[in-house]
């Protein structure tokens, strides 16, 4: 399993990081479609941070029997792909926003609607309890993006409780780390961020995310055993909730309804050619 060559990881990071900055797409997916999901997941779980502790007390043989385990020849390409990947397309994507509004909304719209449909087709059917939480899901997210104002800001608290959640994203099934910052408002910011290369910021929402995928991530995959069906309910409501935030920008600057509906069409068919894919 590690005998995959450097540049060859590294190339699937770079996809990884393409499709974690585009909103319906989730990197895990890309992960699963690349072959590289069990091995990246298993890694992530051996990671022990006892050789601190070790470090501390001056065991530096029990620190550095602690670190061999860690899978550098994975991670380091892995993530030098997934954080060029990100630059770059966080340079295009803010590009995007800022001239060609309705078409970049209308193409999230697209992945966002297709991913929650895919992730209708993994639950377990139409039941009370499933149209129930899918319901206080779609009401939460709802509402929540309609207080555009609810104006949570992004003070560094808030940009570090972002990277949190987006990171645990990604063991949720369907569901992107780039929606999450939708759905909290931080998303255009973030690529703002990025694209001036506020390192303050990135700090801190990459700290938020080291923290979300080590610790809260367990409490979501025991979660995700426990209570699926409830869980895949709640998140396609929250996806089709926060449909109102791509579709009031759509709304606000479209100029043509035609190119909007082939964008939102194209963002729709990625997921299905990509679930295809997977399958």
């Amino acid at each position: 399993m590690k005998s995959m060559g450097t540049p060859i990881i590294f190339l699937k990071g770079i996809f990884m990081g393409i499709a974690d900055i585009i909103p319906g797409i989730s990197g895990g997916t890309i992960a699963l479609i690349t072959g590289i999901y069990e091995r990246l997941v298993h890694s992530i779980s051996e990671i022990d941070f006892k050789f601190v502790t070790y470090f501390l007390k001056g065991d530096f043989d029990g620190a550095k029997k602690n670190i061999s385990k860690i899978d550098f020849e994975l991670f380091i390409p892995l993530i030098s792909g997934i954080s060029l990947a990100i630059f770059l397309m966080s340079q295009i994507i803010y590009f995007l926003l800022q001239h060609l509004t309705a078409l970049t909304y209308a193409f999230f719209f697209g992945l966002i609607f297709a991913s929650a449909v895919m992730l209708y087709k993994k639950g377990d059917g139409i039941s009370i309890k499933n149209i129930l939480f899918s319901f206080i899901g779609f009401i939460f997210a709802f509402l929540f993006v309609g207080f555009g104002a609810l104006q949570i800001g992004h003070s560094l608290p808030i940009i570090f409780i972002s990277g949190a959640l987006a990171l645990c994203a990604m063991i949720l099934p369907g569901i992107s780390g780039a929606f999450i910052l939708l759905v909290l408002n931080q998303y255009e910011y973030m690529l703002f961020v990025l694209k001036n290369l506020r390192f303050l910021e990135i700090f801190t929402f990459c700290f938020g995310a080291l923290i979300g995928i080590l610790c809260f991530s367990r409490i979501l995959d025991y979660a995700l055993k426990k209570h699926e069906n409830i869980i895949i309910s709640f998140l396609i409501g929250l996806m089709l909730g926060a449909l109102r935030l791509p579709y009031q920008n759509i709304v606000s600057t479209m100029d043509s309804i035609l190119p909007v509906l082939i964008s939102a069409m194209l963002g729709f068919s990625i997921i299905f050619i990509l679930n295809y894919i997977t399958n």
